[in-house]
Parts: C-alpha cells; sequence; structure tokens
C-alpha cells in the first residue's frame, strides 16, 4: 500500500489521491510524463520528485513515512516494514512508580518474554533489533514507563493500536476490542491488568512458578493478538481503497504459546476477586 500512496506529499489529500488513482495513476511508477490534464508540468515534476525521495526511506526509514502521513493514515506502513516490527506489551507492579514487572515481544515468528529479577535489563537491546514499535496505548503508557525505568529514549517509528481502532469505532480498551473483533482468549478470558499485578504479587510473595507462568501466559496473549488487531486494522482501511482485494493481508493463526495459565489458580483468583480480595 505504501508504493500506491500518495498522501505524503505535501498539499496531496485524500480527494486529490482518489482523483489520481481514478485517472490511473495507482502506484508511484506510474506518475510520469507526460502527466494527467489535471496536473501541469510544474506540478507533475515536483511530485515526481517527491516520489523520487520516498524511494530512498523505503528500505529502512519508516518514521520518515509517519512523519510525511496523517496518523490517521499511518496503518499504511504496516505491510512494507511488517518483517522489521515487533509487538511489545509489558505488565507492572500497580504501584506509583510502575515497576515493570514482565514484558513480550512478538514479531510474528518469535515469543521472547523478559521478567524482573532475571533478564529484564536485556529488553532495551532487544528493542533495537526492530524499526516499528506496535503496542496498544504504548504511546501514553508502556513506552514512557520503558524509557523512565531504563533512562532511555526510545527511537522507533511507532504504531499505537489505540488510536488506529479508534479511528474505525472500536475503543474501550484492548479487551474490549478483541471481543468486538472476534478474538477468543480462552482460559484468560476476564483477566485484566489487576489480576496481573496480584499474579506478580503471588509470584514474589511464595515463588510458586505457576504464577510466574500464569502471568507471561497473559502477558503473552495482550502480545500476539496484536499482531491479528494489526492486520484487521490494515485490512479494513485498505478495504476503502481500490486496492482492497489485492492487498488484503491473511489473517494469521495464533502462535504456539511457549506458557499456559493454571486453570486452578485461575479459578482462585477470580473467586479472591469477586470476594473482593
Amino acid at each position: 500500500m505504501l508504493t500506491n500512496t500518495f498522501q505524503l506529499i505535501q498539499k496531496i489529500g485524500p480527494k486529490s489521491e482518489e482523483r489520481l488513482w481514478q485517472g490511473g495513476i495507482r502506484h508511484w511508477d506510474d506518475l510520469a510524463a507526460p502527466y494527467p490534464d489535471h496536473l501541469s508540468p510544474a506540478q507533475g515534476a515536483y511530485m515526481a520528485g517527491c516520489l523520487a525521495e520516498a524511494r530512498t526511506h523505503l528500505p529502512c526509514r519508516p518514521g520518515w513515512f509517519l512523519e510525511k502521513l496523517a496518523a490517521r493514515e499511518h496503518w499504511r506502513i504496516f505491510p512494507h516494514f511488517r518483517a522489521v516490527s515487533a509487538y511489545l506489551d509489558i505488565e507492572t507492579d500497580g504501584s506509583f512508580a510502575n515497576r515493570i514487572t514482565t514484558a513480550t515481544i512478538f514479531d510474528g515468528r518469535a515469543i521472547r518474554c523478559f521478567v524482573h529479577g532475571d533478564n529484564l535489563d536485556d529488553l532495551p537491546l532487544a528493542l533495537r533489533e526492530y524499526d516499528v514499535l506496535i503496542t496498544y496505548s504504548g504511546k501514553s503508557f508502556d513506552v514512557p514507563v520503558i524509557e523512565k525505568q531504563f533512562g532511555i529514549t526510545l527511537k522507533i517509528a511507532h504504531l499505537d493500536l489505540r488510536y488506529l481502532l479508534a479511528g474505525l469505532g472500536f475503543k474501550g480498551g484492548l479487551k474490549k476490542c478483541e471481543i468486538r473483533l472476534g478474538l477468543d482468549r480462552g482460559d484468560l478470558t476476564g483477566v485484566d491488568g489487576y489480576a496481573a499485578v496480584l499474579l506478580w504479587q503471588m509470584y514474589r510473595r511464595t515463588g510458586q512458578r505457576r504464577a510466574l507462568e500464569t502471568l507471561l501466559a497473559y502477558n503473552i496473549m495482550d502480545t500476539v493478538n496484536l499482531e491479528r488487531l494489526m492486520v484487521e486494522v490494515y485490512n479494513r482501511n485498505v478495504a476503502a481503497t481500490p486496492f482492497g482485494e489485492e492487498l488484503r493481508l491473511v489473517m494469521p493463526e495464533l502462535p504456539e504459546l511457549p506458557f499456559s495459565p493454571d486453570p486452578g489458580l485461575l479459578a482462585e483468583l477470580r473467586g479472591r476477586l469477586a470476594a473482593g480480595w
């Protein structure tokens, strides 16, 4: 979709782009002299120059495209940079300091977990391996928390699904969006961020491995579901363009998950929560 996009050119908005598509200029390669009647030679040459610059950024500069595109159009970079994207979700201890307890990175192939007291300090270096970060509410939560805890600035292009989904009418938090879009969490249905805090406290207090693995299973589910949500966002947006059928992405299957929640522990946790614990 990125090479079908003309809105990265200054003064080219949705209507102008649609006019170009309707006039047969559907791809960057289609813009060549002689230009269509509604473009002057100067306009055509200017646009061609802008696209020539854009081509130089295609291999490894997703941030350049995000700067050029309106926020509502950021979904367009996804397929081109999908192979260098990382889905990220963190859990915290619920304290005022919001200390990270676990974090998960998923790149569409491998799941990598980071745990406080074990390998959490490896998280910043792992994030440097990617060009695009995909989160839900990561701009207001995950990224600021990581930057504060590690004393760093994450210089990485960022797609926040909270805003991309809101643009499609899906609001109310990650879990509610998942439900509306038909994503099933199985045994983890109903488990939320507060339960994640309690699971961490239980693990730290008792050392029970099942508490940590249940927390990691929850953290991982939050993360891997981001891929399916990103594909859903892309497909719904691209369907509104002339390229809906040819550029539609296949919905990915859930990867094999390295941890499973403990059913007995979840039942115990739900019982305590229902009792006001």
